[in-house]
């Protein structure tokens, strides 16, 4: 017992490294340091597996796996015999998973070509359009899916259009879009891209305001929520600390 002790005595002191750096880096919940401190080596693996697991599941997930590539494979192949606007939106939706946004924008532009009266389409070409800093591009996709479905995915393609807006200059319009969409929905996204806009405009004070109701949730989020939400708390956090008080 003694020398399997000595010899797991490394593993634990190493996992009580790992979970004390991810905690210093997420900042989770208060009471997992002292799970970390006071349990040692069975507290930090008990963090690692309800807290780092999750996050490093969430990244090979956004990366792709094997059977993402696979499908790939199998839709590229596919769209040579069947163009169908349901294969190329499919793959628009593996590239935009994948962080191929070109390819993605490229294969939603078919899938509209083919089929034009499905919203998903537009709505995924506009957010591709978005992310690639084409704001103008992405206003009209945008503004089709909001007239014709204003709540449509929990009310963030409002919040995007009120972006998209302001990132393309047309900020009267933005601010109503925004105003709209904060009337019927608290997404941190919506917030924050909010805010971005106030304090590009020099409003300051608004713009803190709505950097603070982010991170204002976290005190009452359940856990698995809160980790979801983690990007936007660190967002919200940075945007304060540039902003003057």
């Amino acid at each position: 017992m003694e020398i399997l002790a000595y010899l797991l005595y490394p593993l634990g002191v190493i996992l009580e490294v790992v979970a004390i750096v991810h905690y210093f880096r997420t900042r989770p919940e208060m009471y997992w340091f002292f799970v970390i401190v006071f349990l040692g080596p069975l507290g930090a693996a008990t963090y690692l597996g309800m807290n780092a697991f999750p996050d490093a599941l969430a990244v090979a997930q956004r990366l792709g796996g094997p059977s993402r590539r696979g499908r790939v494979a199998v839709l590229e192949a596919a769209v040579e015999d069947n163009p169908s606007a349901a294969n190329y939106e499919e793959l628009g939706d593996l590239y935009m998973g994948s962080g191929n946004l070109a390819e993605a924008r490229a294969a939603f532009d078919k899938a509209i070509a083919a089929r034009s009266d499905t919203l998903d389409s537009f709505y995924r070409r506009g957010v591709c359009a978005l992310r690639m800093g084409d704001a103008a591009a992405a206003v009209p996709d945008l503004e089709r899916v909001v007239r014709e479905e204003p709540a449509y995915d929990f009310h963030r393609a409002a919040g995007l259009l009120a972006h998209a807006c302001a990132k393309a200059g047309r900020r009267q319009e933005a601010e109503a879009q925004f105003q709209r969409a904060i009337l019927n929905s608290t997404l941190s996204e919506t917030y924050l891209n909010y805010a971005d806009m106030l304090a590009a405009e020099g409003r300051v004070a608004e713009a803190r305001q709505w950097a603070q109701k982010v991170l204002d949730k976290e005190r009452t989020m359940p856990s698995y929520l809160a980790r979801r939400e983690r990007p936007w708390f660190q967002t919200a956090s940075e945007m304060l600390k540039r902003l003057p008080a």
